[in-house]
């Protein structure tokens, strides 16, 4: 199961960490993994590239993470859209998604 847990100052996004795999087909061959890791990539680099928002930003042995250095209304939207795009997969697949929320 894929694992999403967003992180959050004051009721805004900051960011978001991504881990595990869907179990809906093979790896290389999971379409819910494809569509997790394509919108986690593009926030992230909407974010970083295209907001210039300093984060710490990656994606290696199967962890996706984004984190803003602070909080930013833009990155906020940003990582909103995505906990929705999120949830709309996991409501397409059921049980190969969880979302969490976390304060930091």
């Amino acid at each position: 199961m894929i694992s999403a847990e967003f992180y959050q100052s004051k009721k805004q996004f900051r960011g978001f960490r991504v881990t595990g795999h869907a179990g809906y087909a093979e790896s290389g061959h999971d379409i819910v993994c494809a569509a997790v890791t394509s919108a986690c990539m593009l926030a992230a680099n909407i974010i970083t590239d295209g907001f210039h928002i300093r984060a710490e930003a990656g994606a290696e042995d199967n962890v996706m993470l984004c984190i803003t250095d602070k909080p930013d209304e833009k990155a906020h939207a940003v990582l909103d859209m995505l906990v929705q795009q999120l949830d709309m997969i996991r409501g397409e697949y059921p049980d190969t998604i969880t979302i969490s929320f976390s304060e930091v």
